[in-house]
């Protein structure tokens, strides 16, 4: 009989950086300014390789595809944004990484 471990983990902790309140203002602020940019830097990339033909090459193309995956499958940033928001810490494993769901 073989004894394995059956826990199995649904939820990470998220801790934060500071616990000062001033603190945590000022790096919600950071942090939202830098999610922004990257996000709008990754749409124009996608715009650019998508409107200009001279572009148009494999290395773009990869480029595009890199800055469309960064947009739509980027959560943690948003996630501890909307957690400091709401004052909660954890975040669930299926919206951390992409993964099939056990079925029920």
């Amino acid at each position: 009989m073989s004894r394995t471990n059956q826990s199995s983990v649904s939820e990470f902790l998220l801790l934060g950086i500071s616990r000062q309140p001033q603190q945590q203002h000022l790096l919600f602020v950071l942090f939202l300014s830098m999610y922004l940019a990257t996000v709008w830097g990754n749409l124009l990339i996608i715009l650019a390789v998508s409107t200009d033909s001279r572009l148009h090459t494999p290395m773009y193309f990869f480029l595009s595809n890199l800055s469309f995956v960064d947009v739509c499958f980027f959560t943690t940033v948003p996630k501890m944004l909307a957690n400091h928001i709401l004052g909660t810490q954890t975040i669930s494993l299926s919206s951390s990484i992409l993964l099939p769901q056990p079925p029920e």
